[in-house]
């Protein structure tokens, strides 16, 4: 279970679903109300455990049953119909879309937040800056001064974001290890000094307790862009100030792919996380909201 302490404060009376709520004395599921599977990116699982423990919380008539699996993994169980909603890295392909034509099911989706996918090092390490065409060139088996990258597993959408983002269909076998897990990472790093980890910034700002230790003995690098693209002349990091005005190099966006088909749990569930209740955890979480919740200020005579 990861902290709740920067949610558990957002809790209040008023519910944002109660004027769509659609529950029936026969008890079928509503928006409020009943079961539903959901699949989502491991990489992304402390702010997807956040937004589960607020909504259940003020919803507790719905049952949302969640697997963390890597990315290829989660597409079956979305694509089978085993999991009606995903958090997800990417949206649909044309190809994968079509799987839910003979359903006749409209694939609703939402973009929730921009996430900052951070490189880690000791902080005994003298050198805590790097560019982005250094990731690029250990990915192409060039000279780069990282001589050793740790993802979290070969089939996760990190790894899928990195390929892409060099160009490459495989990982190459020197240089580059990938785990299991964004908790293995962080105890990687921690333990190998000169190693430089890749995990979601999520992971680090409202980390599991046993990680804690671990992420003490770590520090975030500064990133350059690549030449031409913005925060090419800069070191940055993957704040949210950082993420909002696009200078990070390595930014994705997040999304819910709701396949439900019609009013259910799983829609309320992304309806919560969509309003301003749900885009308030995504804040206090250290990733960029999709729409920044309004600030309200009260003035005192």
């Amino acid at each position: 279970m990861f902290r709740k302490l920067l949610v558990i404060t957002s809790l209040s009376v008023l519910g944002i679903l109660s004027a769509c709520q659609q529950q029936s004395s026969t008890g079928k599921q509503s928006y409020t109300k009943g079961k539903v599977n959901l699949v989502a990116d491991e990489s992304l699982a402390p702010i997807v455990e956040d937004q589960l423990f607020v909504f259940g919380s003020v919803y507790p008539e719905v049952e949302i049953t969640t697997l963390y699996k890597p990315e290829n993994a989660l597409l079956k169980d979305l694509l089978n119909g085993t999991a009606k909603v995903a958090v997800m890295t990417r949206t649909l392909t044309p190809a994968e879309s079509k799987y839910f034509e003979p359903k006749q099911i409209r694939i609703r989706v939402n973009r929730i937040a921009i996430d900052g996918i951070a490189l880690i090092t000791q902080t005994t390490n003298a050198d805590s800056l790097v560019s982005a065409q250094d990731v690029i060139s250990v990915l192409q088996s060039k000279p780069s001064k990282i001589q050793s990258l740790v993802f979290d597993n070969p089939n996760s959408s990190t790894v899928r974001y990195f390929k892409d983002l060099a160009q490459v269909k495989e990982l190459p076998s020197k240089g580059i290890y990938a785990l299991k897990s964004n908790p293995e990472v962080i105890k990687y790093v921690a333990n190998h000094p000169g190693s430089v980890g890749v995990v979601g910034i999520n992971w680090l700002m409202q980390a599991d307790p046993s990680l804690e230790k671990d992420i003490t003995r770590l520090r975030v690098m500064g990133v350059k862009n690549l030449p031409g693209k913005p925060g090419a002349d800069q070191y940055t990091k993957p704040d949210q100030n950082d993420l909002a005005l696009g200078l990070y190099p390595f930014m994705r966006n997040l999304y819910l792919i709701n396949c439900e088909g019609g009013p259910g749990p799983g829609t309320g569930f992304v309806t919560f996380v969509a309003g301003e209740r749900g885009q308030r955890i995504v804040l206090k979480s250290g990733l960029l909201p999709d729409s920044i919740p309004p600030r309200e200020i009260s003035i005192r005579k």
